[in-house]
C-alpha cells in the first residue's frame, strides 16, 4: 500500500477568502516502511503574506516572489499523489487548500475516500490530549528539537515517524527475519516449548463409560489400532465417584 504523509504551509486560515498555499511536503510510505522518495516545493501565492502566517511559518514575501506558482507545479504534485493514500494532521485544513488550487486549474479534487487524518486517528487512541503534532512526538518520543518554526517537509516526516506509533508502533514494519538475534525488536522470537505436567489430570470417564469403551475395543481384534495404542500408553481409569 502507497501512502504519502503530507503537510502544506499557506497564508492563511481559508482559501475561500483568498489566502494561498506556500509550501507543500511530502514523504512516501509503502506498507509504512518510508521509501525514500519524498516531494518539496515552495510556492509563490501571488499575494502579499500576512504577519500572522510569516510568524507561524517564517515564510516572506521576499523569499516566495522567486518561487513558481501552483499552476506550474501542479502536475508535478498530482503525480507524485496520485493513487496513494495521503495521511495528514488535521486534513481538511490541508485538503481544503489542495482542493481550491486544483479548483482554480480545473483540475479534479483528491477524493475524500483517499485522505486518512491523523488528528482523528490520535483523538481516537488519546482521548484526553493533547493531540498537536509536537505533543504527540513528546508522547511517542520522537526528537522534534528541529521544529523551530512549522515546515511542511519536516512537519510531514515528522508526521510520518508518529503515524507509524499510532497504528502500532515500530512492530508495523517488522518482517521475519532472524538478524536482530532474537532480541523482540525484530524477526523471529523465541518461544518456550511447553513440558509435561508434573501431575497428571485426573480421567473424566466415568467407570459405566470405561466399561463400555473397553467392551467395544474387543470386539475390534487383536490387529486392531486400538490395540497398537493401548501397548504404547496405557487405558485411562475412570474417576473416583
Amino acid at each position: 500500500m502507497r501512502e504519502i504523509v503530507l503537510d502544506t504551509e499557506t497564508t492563511g486560515l481559508d482559501p475561500r477568502t483568498g489566502d494561498r498555499i506556500v509550501e507543500i511536503g511530502g514523504v512516501e510510505l509503502v506498507n509504512h516502511i518510508p521509501t525514500g522518495q519524498s516531494y518539496h516545493v515552495y510556492i509563490n501565492p501571488e499575494r502579499s503574506m500576512p504577519k500572522a502566517a510569516f510568524d507561524v511559518h517564517g515564510l516572506s514575501d521576499e523569499f516566495l516572489k522567486d518561487k513558481p506558482v501552483f499552476a506550474a507545479v501542479a502536475e508535478d504534485f498530482a503525480t507524485f499523489i496520485r493513487d496513494a493514500r495521503l495521511v495528514i494532521h488535521n486534513a481538511s485544513f490541508d485538503i481544503g487548500f489542495i482542493n481550491a488550487e486544483f479548483a482554480r486549474l480545473r483540475m479534479p479534487p483528491v477524493p475524500p475516500e483517499l485522505v486518512l487524518d491523523t488528528l482523528a486517528l490520535a483523538k481516537r487512541r488519546h482521548p484526553a490530549g493533547p493531540n498537536s503534532l509536537d505533543a504527540l512526538c513528546s508522547r511517542y518520543g520522537i526528537d522534534n528539537s528541529r521544529r523551530t518554526k512549522h515546515g511542511a517537509l519536516l512537519d510531514s516526516e515528522l508526521l510520518a515517524e508518529v503515524y507509524i506509533e499510532l497504528i502500532g508502533g515500530k512492530q508495523a514494519a517488522l518482517g521475519l527475519s532472524a538478524s536482530d538475534g532474537g532480541n523482540g525488536r525484530g524477526g523471529f522470537v523465541a518461544r518456550r516449548r511447553a513440558g509435561p505436567r508434573p501431575e497428571p489430570l485426573p480421567p473424566r470417564l466415568t467407570a459405566e463409560e470405561l466399561a463400555a469403551h473397553q467392551a467395544f475395543v474387543a470386539k475390534l481384534g487383536e490387529q486392531s489400532v486400538w490395540k497398537k495404542y493401548e501397548a504404547e500408553d496405557p487405558a485411562p481409569t475412570a474417576a473416583a465417584g
